[in-house]
């Protein structure tokens, strides 16, 4: 697989901290840990500084799920329930994401939580979105497969084990 490569310069300009609104997804395993639902709630009350435009439920496989896909239902439940607290929509703004593990390069999750980074992406000429990661990278390695451009249109933050 070709994937864009990034200049040095383009890279460094895109390590250096932000400054303005920051368009973004949060891409989480919000029912794995509770640091997930802090940082959720932190970037829906900080409009000021975040624009986040969607939030994607990751998989995750531990005592507290049956399997990646369970986990990720979990995970996509807890946001829901965030949601609702913060009566916050989220239709359209939240996205099931992948059912498992992937396997090799040739087989991406064409799950929504892949999908919309694509579409968001790929049709702005708006800054950078920025893709927080804080769980398994599985949706937005399957959106990097789907579409390798996008590497050039995000920038990806991860916190991750």
């Amino acid at each position: 697989m070709d994937f864009p490569q990034i200049p040095e310069s383009v890279r460094f300009e895109r390590l250096q901290p932000p400054t303005g609104k920051v368009r973004m997804v949060l891409d989480t395993d919000t029912y794995n840990e509770i640091d997930d639902q802090y940082a959720v709630v932190y970037a829906l009350l900080s409009p000021e500084r975040l624009e986040v435009e969607a939030l994607y439920a990751a998989p995750f496989f531990n005592h507290k799920s049956e399997s990646p896909a369970d986990g990720m239902e979990k995970s996509h439940e807890e946001i829901l329930r965030l949601l609702s607290r913060l009566d916050v929509d989220p239709d359209g703004f939240v996205f099931r994401g992948s059912t498992g593990k992937l396997a090799d390069y040739d087989h991406p999750y064409r799950s929504a939580a892949a999908l919309d980074p694509v579409e968001r992406a790929m049709n702005t000429q708006a800054e950078p979105l920025y893709v927080v990661a804080i769980g398994a990278l599985t949706n937005i390695a399957s959106a990097i497969l789907i579409e390798p451009q996008i590497i050039d249109r995000i920038v990806v933050v991860w916190l991750g084990g």
